[in-house]
């Protein structure tokens, strides 16, 4: 602690947001917004240029995702862990999507064969989960909609109900909605990603499983 780190009054006392805090917080929001910027760089090359070329901008969006996971903060650490392991199974899937059509052809292969999304599905799972957790700490409604429209497209492509041009829709409106949130977040106080340390400090104490504070 340092003559200006700020001092809070939690719910199970005082607590400080130190320079480690404010680090991690960037941290998660710079690796939450390269993951935007993945989604929106696919889609938008695709739909300009085609599929051939995008697998940089799907490396782009695994480890900023990757990296955002490892910084949020979460007060429970079994729903971290799903997260982080939603993001891995994705990777791992996505690995072997790319084995078996060539990383060339990885979005024709989803586009062509929805069955390919339960391979991936787990990747974009806890990118939702990212959003639910923004929405249920900020009320943000760009967080619902990246939470809700998410699987409503792939779940959608997946059972025929939606189209490839809906479902890309859909996806270009999440896309644009994940931009949003991640720039609005740039102006809040490190604190507000912090959230209540009082409250992580005591559920430690109790062995209950916490890892991080959550706003």
């Amino acid at each position: 602690m340092t003559m200006t780190d700020p001092v809070f009054e939690g719910v199970y006392g005082t607590y400080t947001i130190d320079a480690t805090d404010r680090r991690e917080v960037l941290g998660y929001r710079l690796a939450l917004t390269a993951a935007a910027l993945g989604q929106a760089g696919l889609l938008v090359q695709w739909r300009q240029l085609g599929p051939e070329l995008v697998w940089p901008w799907m490396v782009l969006m695994a480890v900023g995702l990757g990296l955002a996971l490892r910084w949020i903060h979460i007060y429970l650490v079994p729903l971290h862990r799903a997260l982080q392991l939603f993001w891995l199974l994705g990777c791992a899937g996505a690995l072997v999507l790319a084995a078996r059509s060539g990383p060339g052809a990885m979005v024709t292969a989803v586009a062509s064969q929805p069955l390919w999304i339960l391979a991936i599905g787990p990747f974009f799972a806890a990118l939702a989960g990212v959003g639910f957790k923004e929405f249920f700490c900020f009320r943000r409604p760009e967080a619902i909609g990246v939470t809700l429209l998410l699987p409503i497209a792939l779940l959608g492509h997946l059972v025929g109900l939606l189209d490839g041009r809906l479902t890309t829709s859909l996806l270009a409106l999440e896309s644009g909605l994940l931009l949003v949130l991640c720039l609005r977040k740039f102006p809040m106080p490190a604190a507000a990603d912090v959230g209540d340390k009082s409250v992580f400090a005591y559920l430690q104490a109790q062995g209950s499983g916490a890892e991080g504070a959550t706003p």
